[in-house]
């Protein structure tokens, strides 16, 4: 059964991507897919056979039912990383299937080896330092403990990484934290390689890091928002451009949204539209109704000030968004009707509208309007 939109997944776009990130950052350098938030939105199980064929086989997850949901949608085994949240249950799972997962405090250690112990079986770790993020990681007293733990156990452990993460490497403004933590993680990972352990890789740099401070990238990259086509930030594109002669953007927006018009209706010159007072007809309108509202991740905040494109025009949200509809001013579109394609993201004819756009209008940034796009909207590849 159809939905009311339908979100479509660019495959050229994505390999056209990837492409650029492996040619940026080197052969020698890993990519992880982050994948979390169902894919930046773009859903987990649609995304991940295409990033596949992209030829990126690692990813990384917030949990343990998305590190699942990558299993069940993979073409070839995947490895998966889990960066966040685990229960003991979970963690049991993970060491089963070689799925490896973060350390960030000591008591997930212990619990760790504990499960290793009963089922004979490795678990695979990555170290978290804590070096300015102050949100999880391992402090220096913590390391010293989990680094002699896996010393007095080594046998069941395979410390796959040594890993932190930066507190907004998009930004120039956080110019000195960065390099604060990069000199803490720098200072950890010695201690740790003094005492004996040597991780297989160590990685550190998310998008905009990989891109601001390319001594980051080490083994392996973490690459989120770019892979989807979005740079971390303005200041990250100009700093892309810095010394370019040609300032063209290399990455192409693997995602666009699209619905359909449900009804067309005439409204009389002084009639309000939709709820409310926050919109008054001034002159006769013909509008369309559109089955997309807030439910379906159209937030209200875009109510009189969104966008959608229509027959390769922009027209005007007008009106308060419903729960399950927006409204658009058609009045400018001689030629519309019932069953014309509506695009919300994405580009038709010449015309664009981005998502962008939409964090300009309501504060939000690229990362939260795409991860609130609901699950239940239908995804499909397209090439």
């Amino acid at each position: 059964m159809n939905t009311t939109s339908t979100i479509e997944i660019s495959q050229s776009a994505l390999d056209n991507n990837i492409k650029f990130l492996k040619e940026q950052f080197g052969p020698d350098i890993k990519l992880s897919s982050v994948v979390k938030g169902n894919a930046y939105g773009h859903g987990i199980e649609q995304f991940i056979p295409m990033v596949e064929k992209s030829g990126v086989h690692h990813f990384s997850v917030f949990s343990a039912d998305e590190a699942w949901r990558v299993f069940d949608a993979a073409i070839a085994v995947p490895e998966v990383m889990i960066m966040g949240w685990l229960d003991k249950d979970e963690m049991r799972w993970a060491i089963e299937n070689d799925v490896s997962f973060w350390i960030f405090d000591p008591e997930r250690l212990d619990q760790a080896l504990d499960l290793s112990k009963k089922l004979k079986r490795r678990s695979k770790i990555h170290l978290e330092i804590e070096t300015g993020m102050n949100r999880t990681g391992l402090d220096d007293t913590e390391l010293d403990y989990v680094i002699m733990k896996i010393l007095d156990n080594k046998e069941y452990f395979i410390l796959e990484g040594i890993c932190t993460h930066y507190a907004g490497a998009e930004s120039v403004a956080n110019f000195v934290r960065i390099n604060r933590q990069i000199s803490k993680f720098n200072k950890s990972l010695k201690k740790i390689n003094n005492l004996g352990l040597n991780p297989i890789m160590r990685h550190t740099a998310c998008s905009a890091a990989a891109m601001n401070y390319p001594r980051t990238r080490m083994e392996m990259v973490r690459i989120g928002i770019m892979q989807y086509g979005f740079w971390p930030s303005v200041e990250t594109l100009i700093q892309y451009y810095n010394g370019k002669i040609k300032k063209h953007d290399p990455l192409d927006r693997i995602i666009s949204w699209k619905s359909k018009i449900m009804s067309l209706k005439k409204v009389d010159e002084g009639e309000f539209i939709s709820y409310g007072t926050t919109y008054l007809a001034t002159e006769e309108k013909r509008i369309a109704i559109i089955p997309v509202g807030y439910s379906h991740g159209y937030s209200r905040i875009l109510s009189n000030k969104g966008r959608v494109l229509i027959n390769r025009q922009r027209v005007a949200v007008i009106g308060m968004i419903n729960m399950n509809m927006l409204i658009a001013d058609v009045t400018s579109i001689p030629d519309v009707h019932l069953g014309d394609e509506v695009i919300i993201i994405g580009k038709q004819g010449s015309q664009e509208i981005s998502v962008s756009s939409f964090s300009e209008i309501s504060n939000q940034v690229n990362y939260e309007l795409l991860a609130r796009l609901p699950e239940n909207i239908r995804r499909e590849s397209v090439v």
